[in-house]
């Protein structure tokens, strides 16, 4: 990456004054981002060939504990979410990040992003920067990898046109817009979700691609008419005490919100359509609890279904918590719910 010398150090007189930005811990949410600021800097920063993988925030946290205190590179600033002094950007990326309203100053008089850029394959996609604590944070991860990976799979196998995506519960929007990318500019993509937050991030995710999407607030499908012939979501599938929407998902182990998406999503798809849904499930004495919930609830309405094992162990940590005790593990799961042909599926 370009330091700010020569050229970019006789302009420095233009970039924002950094005393003059917000001191930690203002109170700050994704929806005072400036959208064509951040999508400025979204195709900045794919210019300069910016690639950042997104780890977990149990895995984000130890990579931190041996790394300079201070960033080094842009992957540091906008991937590691590290602090940063001013100079170590170049000009146009420090003013976007500053007109996109997303600077702060953190102690010592250093600088930090408060959001952060993920790439997709592809795509790169906006989303709150680390630690994700804030009951509204736009979360991004390994989840988000494994959801893009069982869509591709699905589209692969698919041998009917799809000419509606609605992704439920989109957060930064990943699973329509990657589908929407594939797709092509013939699929019409809605983008729904509870969070204003997550949102405004997606608008922005679409924005820097040129993706056309309707971005509506929705509580699962309730805000939207109409049927679709791919139906995408990755919900919430975890307890959560502190009930952020990005994580919790409600009921004993998580699974509620899952449950309402399939309830809701088998009479809106179009024959020959897909209900694409990726989640977690707790096995308890070597039951897997949310497939012995969802499959009657299939079988009633006649569904033909894959359901699969992803991952076998995720976010054990969890299990430390009392919501938890008696499960030996969560596990990744891959569920494609195939509408007939011809008549609807029957609930």
């Amino acid at each position: 990456m370009t330091r700010q010398t020569g050229a970019h150090a006789s302009l420095m007189q233009v970039a924002p004054d950094a005393s003059a930005l917000p001191q930690a811990p203002v109170a700050w949410h994704a929806t005072e981002l400036d959208a064509r600021a951040t999508r400025e800097l979204g195709r900045w920063l794919l210019g300069e060939g910016y690639h950042h993988t997104t780890v977990t925030p149990d895995t984000h946290g130890r990579v931190l504990a041996h790394r300079a205190l201070q960033a080094r590179s842009l992957r540091d600033v906008f991937g590691w979410s590290q602090p940063f002094m001013q100079d170590l950007l170049p000009v146009e990326a420090f003013d976007l990040l500053a007109r996109a309203g997303a600077l702060e100053t953190v102690a010592g008089g250093l600088l930090r992003s408060r959001i952060r850029f993920s790439s997709l394959d592809d795509l790169l996609l906006v989303h709150s920067a680390y630690p994700t604590t804030a009951a509204d944070a736009v979360f991004f991860g390994p989840d988000t990898y494994r959801f893009a990976r069982l869509i591709e799979r699905t589209l692969s196998q698919s041998r009917t046109p799809i000419w509606q995506i609605i992704d439920v519960g989109c957060g930064t929007g990943a699973g329509g817009l990657f589908a929407a990318r594939r797709l092509g500019a013939l699929a019409q993509l809605t983008l729904l979700d509870l969070s204003d937050a997550a949102l405004h991030c997606a608008r922005i995710n679409a924005a820097v691609f040129g993706i056309r999407a309707d971005c509506r607030r929705s509580d699962l499908l309730n805000n939207m008419q109409g049927s679709a012939d791919l139906i995408l979501c990755n919900p919430p599938y975890l307890v959560d005490p502190a009930h952020r929407l990005y994580r919790d998902g409600g009921g004993t182990y998580g699974d509620d919100m899952s449950m309402r998406v399939v309830v809701e999503s088998l009479p809106r798809l179009r024959p020959g359509g897909r209900l694409v849904l990726y989640t977690g499930s707790a096995i308890v004495d070597g039951v897997d609890s949310f497939r012995s919930a969802v499959e009657p609830v299939l079988l009633r309405a006649g569904a033909r279904f894959e359901y699969s094992e992803l991952d076998p162990d995720v976010f054990g940590d969890e299990l430390d918590q009392p919501a938890y005790a008696g499960v030996e593990r969560i596990a990744a799961i891959g569920l494609v719910v195939h509408a007939p042909a011809a008549a609807p599926l029957r609930i």
